[in-house]
């Protein structure tokens, strides 16, 4: 690409973003001042290898200017997410990473595991990068402190105690069997736990339970006793570390062979409670700046970030070591205002900080150890002869019932894992032919716009190839992304062979009659097969729910005074049978069209249903 006019580029913060000759973004980055940051990519020797592949493949250069450089920062990683550019450090995790919630607020607070993060005023605990461990830890909190379990909703319509408080694992808030004030008492212990201060609870818990031992009240003394073997065996999960306490994530950085691996240690109440690692390949060392700068802007987009983050070391920007305490400022800013409160990133400052930087570090030289033997994905993309990583999959398949209710199903793998955010569903025109549902859904496919798969895989046979290849030649879209289609393969009747335990699948490409010749039990066919298995369960999942929805519908039409519109508002609002009848007659009255008297005839409608 040639050196763009430097009276075309404005002196004021913004972005920027590097096209190919097709149009496709493939470098977004941000400066505080654009003329000055974009003609540095042209200065022969700042240029990393890196940056002369961009600039090789680039062909076009766009500008967003903004106001604040805060607005930069935001707009990049907004862009860098969306459009995952082939020479971004894009960090793929998908959100692998669960949350405890407990709204001390609430008059009888629930703990909640959540991924998503929310700013109402509960407090949260983690990050977990386990979530079978965060459930473990979750029963056994509610085992020992017994929390209620039921959500608002269901603690609001509840009659009479559930299985939980017969079984003492709950005191029964639904019914009123114990005060908010004693309850409260209970939930704040339990966050006290999750903040790390075991040591005062232990305490705590001891004493009580030698008080009612000597009043003999054995039964209590045992609650308490079990109550404590609960905090021991959730604090030998953890590894004290910091003496004073407090909260903090803390990076580090391994350089390997064939990229940079990034490992991140969890700090939470002064003990280790987690750890992740996350390896890119083809970076080299002198990427490393740019690397932790990314990694924090994206690392944090679905996380709360803590008070403190500790870097192995401060990275300058990336126009000049100069420039590099404003980076820094800039990254604090955003982060604060994420978290709701000041953030600070650091370097070591003591030799423990260092001893918590190299655990972070060992996190990620077994992260690159694993990451550089290879996927299954980069072995597919060698035997489907395509010339760039596969790193984003999507893969659509059909399903319907006669031709009726039919439904196209989008799932996608990023780097070999499930993206479950990024799964759609789309409602087409009823019909019995897969190939005319698949053209059809091409054109919205293209109309929904990047980020473009490097890969689509359709479920289906040639025919379907066709019909998908097609719809793009003709919206002149042809190329925009490579195709496949895996079948099932044919028995001695030459029908679909769908017995169980059965992987001789075909898988064909454009341009090619005969199947690829992909061995059976291959890692490349059983990574597609995975692929279009996840679909094939998410289609299906959806087209019955679009099926009972009909059938409810319907039932609910039978009732005088209830049309489609308010069958479809019930359907919208509830979402099954059950959830209509746990809402009770209050709820229902709420939805529009629906009075007392039509609330009360629905009630005993549900009622028949669910008999």
């Amino acid at each position: 690409m040639e050196k763009p006019d430097p009276q075309s580029l404005p002196l004021a913060p913004g972005v920027y973003l590097y096209k190919d000759e097709r149009g496709r973004i493939i470098y977004v980055g941000k400066a505080r001042v654009l003329r000055r940051r974009v003609l540095s990519y042209f200065q022969i020797e700042r240029r990393t290898a890196k940056t002369r592949a961009m600039l090789a493949h680039a062909h076009a250069l766009d500008i967003i200017a903004t106001t604040t450089e805060k607005e930069a920062l935001l707009l990049e990683a907004s862009l860098i997410k969306k459009h995952r550019p082939r020479y971004n450090i894009v960090l793929r995790d998908d959100k692998q990473y669960v949350l405890f919630k407990l709204n001390l607020k609430h008059p009888f607070p629930r703990l909640e595991i959540v991924r998503r993060v929310r700013r109402d005023g509960a407090r949260l605990f983690g990050p977990f990068t386990s979530a079978s461990s965060a459930r473990e830890t979750w029963k056994l909190l509610h085992k020992a402190f017994g929390l209620r379990r039921c959500s608002d909703r269901a603690m609001k319509n509840r009659v009479r105690p559930c299985l939980y408080h017969h079984m003492g694992q709950c005191p029964a808030p639904c019914m009123g069997l114990i005060s908010p004030e004693e309850y409260g008492r209970t939930a704040h212990k339990v966050s006290e736990l999750l903040e790390g201060h075991a040591a005062d609870l232990l305490a705590g818990l001891r004493a009580e339970m030698n008080r009612v031992a000597e009043a003999l009240e054995f039964e209590e003394a045992a609650v308490l006793r079990d109550r404590i073997q609960a905090v021991e065996c959730t604090v030998e999960r953890q590894a004290a570390v910091l003496p004073g306490g407090g909260d903090m994530d803390v990076v580090g950085l391994f350089p390997a062979d064939k990229g940079l691996a990034v490992g991140v240690a969890f700090v939470r109440g002064g003990a280790v409670m987690d750890g992740r690692g996350f390896y890119f390949g083809g970076l080299e060392f002198e990427d490393a700046p740019e690397l932790l700068w990314a990694f924090l802007s994206q690392f944090y987009t679905t996380l709360p970030p803590p008070p403190r983050v500790l870097l192995p070391w401060l990275p300058p920007e990336e126009s000049g070591a100069e420039e590099g305490d404003s980076e820094r400022s800039l990254m604090e800013l955003a982060l604060s205002e994420k978290r709701g409160g000041a953030v600070r990133i650091v370097a070591p400052q003591n030799a423990l900080d260092n001893q918590l930087v190299d655990i972070a570090a060992a996190n990620a030289r077994e992260e690159a150890r694993y990451g550089q033997k290879g996927s299954p994905a980069d072995a597919l993309a060698s035997a489907l002869r395509l010339p760039i990583p596969l790193r984003r999959i999507e893969c659509v398949d059909i399903s319907h019932t006669g031709g009726r209710e039919t439904r196209a199903g989008l799932i996608v793998f990023e780097d070999g894992r499930p993206v479950s955010g990024d799964s759609r569903v789309y409602t087409m025109p009823d019909g019995g032919d897969d190939c005319a549902s698949l053209y059809a859904w091409a054109a919205r496919r293209l109309k929904s716009g990047p980020p473009w798969p490097d890969l689509l895989l359709i479920d289906g046979g040639r025919g379907q190839l066709a019909a998908v290849r097609r719809a793009l030649a003709e919206a002149g879209e042809e190329g925009r992304f490579p195709l496949a289609a895996i079948a099932k393969a044919r028995n001695e009747e030459g029908r679909a062979d769908r017995r169980a335990g059965n992987v001789s699948d075909r898988v064909f490409i454009p341009g090619r009659a005969n199947p690829l010749p992909l061995r059976e039990g291959g890692p490349e066919l059983l990574f597609l097969q995975r692929i279009r298995d996840a679909a094939h369960r998410f289609v299906i999942g959806r087209h019955r729910r679009a099926h009972r929805s009909v059938a409810l519908s319907g039932e609910l039409m039978r009732l005088p005074g209830i049309g489609p519109a308010t069958a479809r508002l019930l359907w919208e609002k509830f979402g099954s049978i059950e959830a209509m009848r746990a809402a009770g007659e209050e709820e229902l009255r709420a939805v529009p069209g629906i009075g007392p008297k039509k609330a009360l005839e629905l009630l005993k409608k549900l009622e028949i249903l669910q008999s």
